[in-house]
Formats: structure tokens, sequence, C-alpha cells
């Protein structure tokens, strides 16, 4: 069995010699033998685990504890609890296809939404608001302070919803069950103004060239499927550890 310093071990990965204590500390690896002058000494079984783990952590969905739950299933590994292991990233996988559906769902819904033209013409208080559209009014807040939605003003200063804002909320509603970005939704919401014709699934799933910063959610279909996709990787690579290991 080839062995490994680790300087090596970073090489071989493409990350920091720190990275790979970091893994070690956390438990995301078994614990490295040491030589007599304190050399950590890594194995075959490391380099898979870790080629595992950078696997598992490429897309990291967060929503519904499935992040929790790779992070699990990285530790049984390095513990070489391959059954248990692999019970979780089937776990994983079927939990993940169920947003893809969650997703798609919501971009069905908002379809509906949008050509619903509003009949009424009643005017809502915030609280009001909140309480019809079961949505915390902290969260109603948050969407303004987003940019989501401008309310209008009474001379008073309360702000009045109009059934034009229910049916904005109502979308950003369904995309937010979803696990959409305020982000991604924002852009999508732009989008339409401009062009009422967009294709909604590529607008939110296609962050602009300028965005600073993208989380999986601001490409939330995208991300599914290639967490989909590696999960598929990592029960082949589960598999063929539990047979070498």
């Amino acid at each position: 069995m080839e062995i490994y310093r680790t300087a090596e071990v970073a090489k071989i990965i493409g990350i920091h010699s720190n990275t790979v204590r970091l893994y070690e500390k956390l438990g995301l690896i078994p614990k490295a033998k040491r030589q007599e002058n304190g050399y950590r000494i890594f194995t075959d079984f490391h380099i898979e685990q870790f080629k595992l783990a950078r696997i598992a952590f490429q897309i990291e969905v967060l929503q519904n504890g499935l992040r929790k739950q790779i992070i699990e299933m990285i530790k049984a590994s390095a513990a070489r609890d391959f059954d248990k292991a692999l019970d979780l990233t089937k776990t994983y996988l079927r939990q993940v296809r169920l947003e893809q559906d969650h997703a798609e769902e919501a971009i069905e819904i908002v379809k509906q939404l949008i050509y619903d033209d509003p009949q009424a013409n009643s005017m809502y208080k915030r609280k009001e608001v909140s309480e019809y559209l079961n949505v915390s009014m902290d969260a109603l807040r948050n969407w303004e302070m987003n940019g989501l939605l401008s309310v209008k003003r009474k001379e008073n200063g309360y702000r009045i919803y109009t059934e034009e804002d229910i049916k904005r909320l109502k979308i950003i509603r369904s995309l937010r069950c979803a696990n959409y970005s305020l982000e991604a939704i924002l852009r999508m919401l732009n989008e339409l103004s401009s062009n009422p014709r967009a294709d909604i699934k590529e607008v939110l799933n296609t962050p602009k060239k300028d965005e600073d910063i993208i989380s999986v959610c601001d490409k939330l279909i995208v991300s599914l499927q290639t967490a989909e996709k590696n999960a598929k990787i990592m029960i082949k690579m589960l598999q063929d550890m539990k047979n070498k290991f």
C-alpha cells in the first residue's frame, strides 16, 4: 500500500496542506498515523476518502438538512462504515430529486400566476397580507428591502398592498418555498418587467456575469441536477471503496 505525506496528499487532491489537516480535524478523513519524527502518514484510503469528500462538497445544498446529511455520510465513510454511508447517500439522492420536483413545480405555479389578471381592486394592510398569505411580517419587510416589490403608502405612512402586489407576493412566496434565492427571484421579476415572454426557468437559473457572489440557490435547478449526478458518482465510489478497503 502506498503511503503519502501531507504535502503529497495536498498536491494529488489539489488543495492546501492546511486543508488536509482541517479535514482530519473535522473527521472527514481518518486520523493519520504518525512516524517517529511526527510527520503524518496517509494511505490510499485517505486519497479515495478525500476524492469522495470533494465530490460531496462540490455542490452544497443547504435546505432541509441535506448538507448535514452529506457531512454525516462523509464521516461514516471515514469510519469505514460504508453501508451506512451508502444508505445516507441514497437518501440524499431521493431528497435532491424531491427538491428538483419542488423547484419545477414552483415554476409552473409562477407561470399560472403571471398570466392570472387580478379582478378586484381591493387594498390591504401589511398585517392583512401577512395573514392572508401566511407569510410573516418580517418576510414581507425583507422582500421589500431587497427590492422584490415596491409598496405604495397612504398619507399617514401606512403601506397599502394592491391585488397586483398580492399576485407578486404569491409568486415570491412560491419560489421562496422551493428555496430559490432572493437574488434569483429579483432577477426573474426584473427580466419579466422588460420581457414578459422571457423563459422563467432559464432566467431563474442563469446568474448575470456581474453578480459578485453566486450561491447554489441562485441557480437552483442546475445545482440540484449537478448534486443528483454527484450523488450517483458517490454511490459508485462508496461501493468501490467498500470492496477495496
